[in-house]
């Protein structure tokens, strides 16, 4: 077991606000777009103050082409003889229920449960994340990127097997323990999130069966795509644009924000949340465009290439949801 490397906060000052548990989540999957599917899945249960109380792993057959098994190992053999989602859901709510869910990019893995869960007409038991890519910024660690590996190595935490889902939740959640601890010691705020479900699935057409290849392009996208919808609607932007983004100072409502080439967490999930803080979501970069959110910002795309050319301040995901916990109400009349 990992030695802890923080000073443990003492029962007289650990936060009363503070979670009563955890769920340590590691989800692999199929990919990232939206009509992927997860198929393994690992829980780690934590207590009030990060101690481990049990753990459970199982693998999810997808009932389609496994996708990256380069990534992740696991083959159409190996699913074919798994359980489906909706037979396991009930197992993986129970070890949700009644806690936070802690993930490295949180949001991933929730999109990715929560479309699970819409998929089998049910809803996930989770109504807050936390993810330790922005709890490793609120305490200000030494990293130098924000790799599962990198916050593991600062912590002395070894990696068994990368993107085995049950190693994952290992690793995350005995660098979480020292985390959790170095928070409460300092009197740090938990960068918590709320999770809201899907509701609505419905897929367009049906994606190939395990155990048979897709005739479209893993790397292309080619896989038949399902569709979900959040069970509100988009209201336009009600906010005036107030001009470009600062780099010094928070986002502002009414900001418009254009997003460009892959992103980890599904596009609509992000302009979603984008729209919910206030923001415009632009479906092209202008000279009125405030900012512009990509994980590439030397690709050829015509929305980085006008941003080159109009000075338009560029973004990566992981800085852009961090940004949206704190944005600043608009200036209005």
């Amino acid at each position: 077991m990992l030695e802890d490397l923080t000073t443990a906060a003492s029962p007289a000052s650990w936060p009363a606000a503070y979670p009563q548990g955890y769920a340590v989540v590691d989800v692999e999957t199929t990919g990232l777009a939206r009509d992927d599917r997860i198929i393994s899945a690992a829980v780690y249960r934590l207590d009030a103050r990060g101690e481990v109380e049990d753990h459970w792993y199982t693998m999810v057959n997808p009932e389609r082409d496994p996708g990256p098994v380069w990534i992740h190992g696991l083959t159409s053999e190996m699913l074919e003889g798994a359980p489906l989602f909706q037979d396991v859901a009930e197992e993986f709510a129970a070890r949700l229920d009644g806690r936070v869910l802690v993930a490295h990019n949180a949001v991933f893995d929730w999109s990715m449960i929560a479309r699970e869960y819409a998929r089998a007409e049910r809803e996930a038991p989770v109504r807050q994340r936390l993810c330790t890519i922005a709890l490793s910024k609120e305490l200000g660690l030494p990293l130098p990127n924000h790799k599962l590996e990198s916050l593991a190595a600062h912590f002395g935490v070894v990696q068994q097997r990368a993107h085995h889902a049950l190693d994952d939740a290992r690793v995350l959640a005995e660098a979480f323990r020292p985390s959790l601890r170095a928070a409460a010691r300092d009197g740090v705020r938990l960068p918590l999130l709320e999770c809201r479900p899907l509701k609505e699935w419905s897929d367009s057409a049906a994606a190939p069966r395990i155990g048979r290849q897709s005739t479209g392009s893993y790397a292309s996208g080619g896989y038949p795509s399902g569709s979900w919808r959040p069970s509100r609607k988009r209201p336009a932007c009600p906010h005036p644009n107030p001009g470009r983004y600062d780099s010094d100072k928070p986002l502002k409502q009414g900001m418009r924000v254009a997003f460009s080439g892959d992103t980890s967490v599904d596009r609509e999930l992000l302009e979603d949340r984008a729209i919910e803080a206030g923001l415009h979501v632009a479906t092209s970069v202008s000279r009125l465009t405030s900012l512009l959110v990509t994980n590439d910002p030397d690709s050829s795309t015509s929305k980085v290439v006008k941003a080159k050319q109009f000075g338009t301040p560029v973004i990566d995901e992981a800085a852009f949801g961090q940004l949206l916990r704190d944005v600043e109400p608009a200036s209005e009349g």
